[in-house]
């Protein structure tokens, strides 16, 4: 009989490695880790295997909202993160940006231009800057 354990950590490996391949920054994981293992283990169960690797949304909206909320609340290092996991899914770079400038009518022009300068950094980071 198969432990749900080894699932559920199936699950959050394959979610994490879909999301944040190629991700250059120090993950969130890694910075849990170095202060509590245990905890930093449980947290990413939780969200990458439980809540991001829901399937009742496709992973493409799932990151779009992600970044839409990030942007607005100027979370530019997690934001960041998601980029790359948005591109990573298969979001276009046209449809990421569209959804940050969506973002000034609820956040304001100054966190558009955070947000677009951070996706430019990973656009960059990911040899897809300039955009054609």
């Amino acid at each position: 009989m198969s432990d749900p354990t080894d699932d559920l950590k199936e699950k959050t490996q394959k979610t994490a490695e879909l999301y944040f391949q190629g991700v250059r920054d120090e993950r969130p994981y890694d910075l849990w880790r170095s202060f509590n293992k245990e905890l930093a283990k449980e947290i990413s169960m939780y969200y990458t295997g439980k809540l991001y690797a829901r399937e009742k949304i496709p992973h493409r909206i799932r990151q779009l909202i992600t970044v839409a909320a990030l942007t607005v609340l100027e979370r530019t290092e997690e934001l960041k993160l998601h980029l790359h996991g948005a591109l990573n899914v298969g979001c276009s770079p046209q449809e990421i940006t569209e959804v940050i400038f969506q973002m000034a009518t609820y956040g304001g022009v100054p966190v558009v231009n955070s947000a677009l300068k951070a996706f430019r950094t990973v656009l960059q980071e990911k040899g897809l800057w300039p955009l054609k």
